[in-house]
C-alpha cells in the first residue's frame, strides 16, 4: 500500500467515525480539591458536537440528590460549544466522587461525567474565646 492510500483509508475511518452526532468533552472528570463548606458548588463541563448531526441530550441525572445537573434542551448544532452545568452541596463535609449521566442520541447513548473532590471541616470554635457582639462594637448616636 502506497503512503498516499494508507493516509486516505486513515482520513475515511476517521470521517467514518464522527458520522452523527459527537460530544467531544474538554474533560470528563472534574476535582473540586479540597474546599470550604459552602464553597461554590458550580463547575462547567465544556463540550463541542464535532458529529455532522444535532446533538440532542434528553436527560441528565446526578448520581445522587447532592449533585444536580443542567444541560442544553436545545440540540447542538455541529461545530456548536455549550457546557453541562453541575452542582454540588458543598455543605456535606468529606471527600466525595460523585457522577452525571447523560443521555443522548450520539452512537453510544449513554456518557457518564465524573466530579470529585473534598469538603473541609470547617476549624471548631475555641471554647470560651470572646465573640464578636455588633452592639458592643458600634458606637450609639
Amino acid at each position: 500500500m502506497t503512503l498516499v492510500a494508507i493516509f486516505a483509508l486513515a482520513l475515511t475511518v476517521a470521517t467514518a467515525q464522527k458520522k452523527g452526532a459527537v460530544a467531544q468533552f474538554k474533560q470528563t472528570e472534574m476535582d473540586y480539591g479540597k474546599i470550604e463548606k459552602g464553597s461554590d458548588p458550580l463547575r462547567k463541563f465544556t463540550f463541542t458536537n464535532i458529529g455532522d448531526e444535532p446533538l440532542i441530550i434528553s436527560n441528565a441525572q446526578g448520581s445522587c440528590g447532592c449533585t444536580v445537573p443542567t444541560y442544553p434542551k436545545e440540540p447542538i448544532m455541529p461545530g456548536q460549544t455549550a457546557t453541562i452545568d453541575v452542582r454540588y452541596d458543598t455543605q456535606r463535609v468529606g471527600p466525595f466522587t460523585k457522577s452525571v449521566t447523560l443521555t443522548t442520541n450520539e452512537a453510544n447513548a449513554t456518557r457518564v461525567l465524573t466530579i470529585k473532590g473534598e469538603v473541609k471541616t470547617p476549624p471548631a470554635e475555641t471554647p470560651g474565646a470572646p465573640t464578636a457582639n455588633p452592639s458592643v462594637l458600634t458606637p450609639k448616636g
